[in-house]
């Protein structure tokens, strides 16, 4: 059984390389971006060919090349070639296109709105200057990790809601005897991610999980997604993070994995380091060795809270 897991791992991490060796090119990018923003999710050959400004026979290359690594596949329908993306490969295709897609900013009406809604939340407890200045400041910090990802706005929006929250809470404007327990590691795509979704899981509306990266990476690691699914734990919404100062002063456990002094020290908070290596660039068996080593720790922190 092991080694069939073993193989089926092999075989998939062959897949992914595959799939990034053949579109690391930016016009293979540009058409698969078409590809993907197409309804149907096909287009021909003529009309990519038309839309790129480029000759026929440069986007036949280009495509055919995808398709010998399975990255794309072709449709013949009387004399039209179209072309789709690979249903297995269709999420290795979307984050490569949006981690490479230049980001426009999120339009000042959005950014607008998203303050106000987040002025009905907050009412009476931040001023509209103060709301704003942190929902801009939250665009800009992902902005400059994310990219154009899709979700920039509803992100943004997340982000600014969590760092009043934890403002509200650490400036002792609001209390919550729920305790806060933040995860940072470097990244904030790999070790903090398997520890908060874990933690969320087993200890639900118990505790308040936050997590954060001394440098966040553009998007989770994939196969930290497909570690937890293995055992029945989603990541949910989760994304990548700036550390900020006010959701240290709101917590209070602090458990860092892997970025040293990264995080500022304020008494009265519980600091833990949990040496873990990064799983970064490690196998599906790797990534399930820190996983499960997470997963004991995760649970003894846990029955740690319950004793309290």
């Amino acid at each position: 059984m092991g080694d069939s897991r073993l193989l089926l791992d092999r075989a998939s991490a062959e897949a992914s390389a595959r799939t990034l060796r053949a579109i690391a090119d930016p016009t293979r990018l540009q058409l698969l971006r078409l590809i993907l923003d197409t309804e149907g999710g096909r287009r021909p050959v003529t009309e990519l060919a038309n839309t790129l400004g480029l000759t026929q026979p440069t986007v036949s290359h280009h495509l055919s090349t995808m398709a010998e690594s399975g990255v794309v596949e072709r449709h013949q329908q009387g004399r039209v070639a179209w072309y789709s993306i690979v249903p297995e490969r269709l999420a290795e295709v979307f984050e490569a296109t949006r981690a490479n897609r230049p980001g426009p900013a999120v339009d000042t009406s959005v950014l607008d709105k998203i303050a106000r809604d987040l002025g009905e939340r907050f009412r009476g407890t931040f001023s509209p200057e103060t709301i704003r200045r942190y929902v801009d400041e939250s665009h800009t910090l992902l902005a400059e990790r994310l990219g154009g990802a899709r979700l920039l706005p509803s992100l943004t929006a997340d982000f600014a809601g969590d760092r009043l929250r934890a403002l509200a809470e650490a400036d002792g404007i609001t209390t919550d005897a729920t305790p806060d327990i933040l995860f940072v590691c470097v990244q904030n795509a790999g070790r903090s991610q398997l520890a908060s979704a874990i933690l969320r899981s087993l200890a639900g509306d118990r505790v308040r999980v936050l997590t954060a990266g001394s440098q966040p990476a553009g998007s989770i690691n994939p196969l930290i997604v497909a570690a937890l699914d293995e055992i029945g734990v989603p990541v949910g919404g989760e994304y990548p993070k700036p550390l900020t100062d006010e959701v240290v002063r709101a917590a209070d456990y602090v458990i860092t994995m892997g970025c040293g002094d990264a995080c500022p020290i304020y008494p009265g908070r519980t600091y833990l380091d949990w040496n873990l290596p990064d799983p970064a660039a490690m196998t599906m068996d790797g990534v399930r060795e820190v996983r499960d080593e997470i997963d004991r720790r995760v649970r003894g922190l846990l029955a740690e809270l319950n004793s309290e």
